[in-house]
């Protein structure tokens, strides 16, 4: 399956022009420099977008974790293993949060070395805020078609298993 590139006004951007290099040993080490790239790329926008609401994208992430308990306590460590990043320190991210009033930390009825997190009614309004700006942010990967992000998706995919 070929995948035909179409931009406004038919210009790509190549990884070659925006590292201002011209040879690769391969095109596997283009393809992971270009992955690299990208993710960075995303990753920079989504942090300038997420500043503006004292936010971090690691805290963002586990705000949305928590969001999607709908209201039931998760432990940090389960909140660890869901992370995007998983080199963060959820410990000490909660603790931001708690710290601006966007989540709530318990101790464990059955186990008191375990902390229980849940999102309070003060994150759920900043995620709720932040629900369109991040569907703007997603506006950047629209100028892939339903095939070619579904085919994408599966390239990735691909790449972790």
């Amino acid at each position: 399956m070929s995948i035909n590139v179409v931009t406004i006004n038919d210009k790509v951007m190549e990884i070659e022009q925006e590292i201002k290099q011209t040879k690769f040993t391969s095109d596997y080490q283009k393809a992971v420099i270009n992955l690299l790239y990208t993710s960075n790329w995303m990753q920079n926008a989504t942090a300038k977008l997420l500043k503006n609401y004292n936010l971090t994208e690691p805290q963002y992430n586990i705000l949305r974790i928590l969001r999607g308990q709908n209201g039931h306590p998760i432990s940090v460590l389960d909140i660890q293993s869901r992370m995007l990043d998983k080199m963060s320190n959820a410990s000490r991210l909660i603790e931001k949060l708690r710290l601006k009033e966007m989540v709530v930390r318990k101790e464990c009825s059955n186990d008191r070395r375990q902390v229980d997190v849940t999102i309070n009614k003060a994150g759920l309004e900043i995620l709720t805020r932040l629900d369109s700006v991040i569907v703007q942010e997603e506006e950047k990967i629209k100028k892939l078609n339903t095939e070619e992000v579904n085919q994408l998706n599966k390239l990735l995919d691909k790449i972790r298993s």
